[in-house]
């Protein structure tokens, strides 16, 4: 019989994968270890599901004793501009790439389902599909597989689509040949490190999410931390710094995937539009984004926070109307926006 990598490769990228590799399902002790470091030093935060499940996290049979093989599939997704250009718009709000359009796990997951509906007919296999919904260690196992390997910033690095793939897995009883895991190719290069505003890499290779502005602005429920809220800058939801300025990105073209291209008002939106979203509003705007996931209250104080760094004191009125908000910690944000912006030197534009 001929090798099923090839037909499970074929399939693959005719419905729309730009990347796949295979891996056994295993991962070494380095995994293991990096969690466990992770999690000692308190880096996970708010995201306690990290603390849980570890060995079915850093052991993919611990998850499904059936688990022979694992298929990495990616999904380019990188932006046709400069997506750091938003950051110096003050009075705009910079959204994280993959959030400027639907939301990534709903298009990877039903072509992973049609991918492991043909192999569960064509080759008789089990097979478990997962985007980000289990205690699966994706960005190791993408790097066993080939795809690509874990750069400095701690995400996935393809020599081909650069910083840009979503990642989604396969776990199937199916005995597969592993292809060469990836080699390490960041070298002394640090830009990555150099440009977190927060400085949340308290080493190459180790995220302190706790400092990380993607945490701070989606997975964080409560106020801010008001020492970290000033490097925050107009971020709103999300933080592509980091991989913003990696050099292999000069490989990346621009996604082609038509739900991926980032919506117009949401490249670069103002931040007084922002924050005048109720939550009849927030919805209707986000329908069918993942930023609908952290709800009004959350977005909304991440855009006061963004408006006490704008400088621009046009903006006060609208975070004075908010410091009577309902919501304690849109508040809080308010009334820190406000105080920020009465004491800032910049003129209004």
């Amino acid at each position: 019989m001929a090798d099923p990598r090839t037909a499970i490769r074929e399939h693959a990228l005719r419905i729309g994968f730009d990347a796949i590799g295979f891996c056994r399902a295993e991962l070494g002790h380095e995994s293991r270890d990096r969690l466990e470091s992770f999690l000692r030093a308190g880096y996970y935060g708010d995201m306690g599901w990290l603390a849980d499940r570890t060995e079915q996290r850093s052991q993919p049979r611990s998850l499904w004793p059936g688990a022979r093989s694992v298929i990495v599939v990616g999904i380019n997704y990188a932006p046709p501009d400069d997506p750091l250009a938003v950051t110096r718009q003050k009075d705009r709000g910079a959204i994280s790439v993959y959030a400027r359009n639907r939301d990534y796990h709903s298009i990877i997951k039903g072509r992973l389902k049609h991918l492991a509906q043909m192999m569960a007919s064509r080759f008789a296999c089990q097979v478990k599909v997962f985007v980000d919904t289990a205690p699966v260690m994706e960005k190791p196992l993408a790097q066993q597989s080939g795809i690509g390997w874990q750069g400095k910033h701690t995400n996935l690095v393809s020599r081909v689509h650069g910083s840009w793939l979503l990642l989604g897995e396969i776990y199937t009883d199916l005995e597969l040949q592993g292809g060469a895991a990836s080699s390490d190719r960041c070298g002394s290069c640090s830009r990555c490190l150099d440009i977190c505003p927060t400085k949340a890499f308290p080493a190459p290779y180790r995220l302190d999410a706790t400092r990380c502005i993607s945490y701070l602005t989606i997975e964080h429920r409560g106020p801010i931390p008001q020492e970290l809220r000033p490097m925050i800058g107009n971020h709103v939801y999300g933080c592509d710094d980091c991989l913003a300025v990696c050099p292999w990105n000069k490989f990346a073209k621009p996604t082609c995937h038509e739900k991926l291209i980032e919506r117009t008002d949401l490249a670069a939106p103002q931040l007084a539009e922002l924050a005048r979203l109720d939550d009849q509003a927030f919805r209707a705007k986000f329908a069918g984004s993942p930023i609908k996931r952290i709800g009004r209250n959350r977005f909304v104080r991440n855009v006061l926070v963004a408006i006490g760094n704008s400088g621009d004191r046009a903006l006060m009125t609208i975070a004075d109307a908010l410091r009577q908000d309902p919501d304690p910690v849109v508040a809080e944000a308010a009334g820190w926006a406000v105080l920020r912006l009465a004491t800032s030197s910049q003129p209004s534009s």
